[in-house]
Formats: structure tokens, sequence, C-alpha cells
């Protein structure tokens, strides 16, 4: 868990006919801008739309230092997931909802080199996969659901937020625990208050004049936050 937390800008977002002036846009000053970059990986099965894949993440990797937070919204991520995390991805998440072995498969991220990541949709319980969350670093629940950005945020999925955090600071569960959809000035508060450590936000950042500028905002909101539920 992290001792502030942290932004990783979505980059499905922003300009991909200049993605790298875009990543380096968020990056700000040290210990200032993004910390992680969320990398939105669609096949065009397991949702509708079609995104980037590995060849663009390779190209990232080579542009940028900060870690990459590859979102694998895949079918066969058992499969396809171990090339991002060999290829230098700092976390590589996957699907419950679409991997066949997922305690193997975090293994297997995991003796790739990189951190692994369990996502869970909106409508999907978290108490099924508790014991598999135990092989995990990182718990990505939705707050829209997958396939497109943009949507509204989904305050529902807060109550399983709320039952990780109490998981994580009682020992059962060591991991971040990350929210993805419709995160903005309008909500993040509410995703802090619930126990979320790492805030995926989009337009909010790349929509705004200085998106750098932009994350810091959001990292301010939600540490005031977060220090006002810990009085």
């Amino acid at each position: 868990m992290s001792n502030q937390p942290l932004i990783a800008p979505s980059i499905l977002s922003a300009d991909f006919a200049r993605l790298a002036d875009e990543v380096a846009a968020v990056q700000g000053k040290p210990g200032r801008g993004a910390d992680w970059l969320h990398v939105d990986v669609m096949d065009a099965h397991f949702v509708p739309n079609l995104t980037l894949g590995l060849p663009v993440v390779r190209s990232l990797l080579a542009t940028t230092d900060l870690p990459l937070d590859c979102h694998l919204m895949i079918e066969n991520p058992d499969h396809w997931a171990i090339g991002y995390a060999e290829a230098g991805s700092y976390n590589v998440t996957v699907h419950v909802e679409a991997a066949d072995d997922p305690v193997k498969l975090a293994k297997d991220l995991r003796a790739a080199g990189s951190k692994a990541g369990l996502a869970i949709k909106p409508n999907t319980p978290l108490e099924p996969y508790v014991d598999v969350l135990k092989h995990y670093d990182t718990l990505l629940v939705m707050s829209v659901e997958p396939g497109f950005g943009g949507q509204m945020f989904i305050a529902d999925v807060l109550d399983k937020v709320r039952k990780a955090r109490r998981m994580v600071d009682t020992g059962h569960l060591n991991l971040v625990v990350e929210i993805d959809g419709g995160i903005n000035t309008d909500t993040i508060e509410q995703a802090a208050e619930a126990g979320v450590d790492c805030f995926v936000a989009g337009s909010a950042v790349y929509a705004a004049d200085d998106p750098a500028h932009a994350v810091e905002g959001l990292r301010r909101q939600a540490q005031a936050l977060s220090a006002r539920t810990q009085r």
C-alpha cells in the first residue's frame, strides 16, 4: 500500500497522434507529476473497443521512465499478459472474468518481472476472489464498465473498495487498491474516503490545459481527504 495517493493518468484519453508528447505532459516535476502511466489494452473481444497492444507498450517503455500500469481488457490473458511483463511493464492487470487460472497467472507475471494486478468489473463481487487476491499486488476496482473512456462514475462499487481496504488494513491482504473509471475532481474524494490508494484518471487529466498540474490537483484532493479520514 502506498503512503500517499498515487495518480495514474490514462492515455486512453490522450491524443494518440502525439503520444510521446502526451506522456511527457503528465510527468511534471520529480515527485509531483504522474506516479504511474495507465495503459488500457483492449482487444475488441473481451470488450467491444480496440486500442493499442504490446508494440506500442514497448515504444512507450523506450520513451518514458514512468512505471507502466498495463490494464489488459483482453481474452486469454493467461497467454498474452506475460509478454507485457517481460517487456518491462511495472504492473500488469488482468480481468478475473477472463483469466482461466488467475493464481498461476499472478505467479507467472511476477516471475516475468512485473507486479500482478487483478481487475473486477462493476457487477463482479469481491468475496469469491479474496483468496485469489492473496497472490496479487494490485486490486483494480472498475467504477465504469470496461471498454470505453469518458463514462460516468458508478458509486456503488465503493462498497467493494471499503471491503478491500478493511482486509488490507487488517493484514488479510497486502496490495494496492486502485480504481478506474470516471475519476475527476467531483469523484476523487468519495474514492479516497472509501480507501483507494491509486486513482486512474483520463479526461480529468488530459482535457486540462496543464495535465501535470491537473495530476497535482487530484493528488492534493485525495491526500487532504485521506488525512481527514485518518484523524
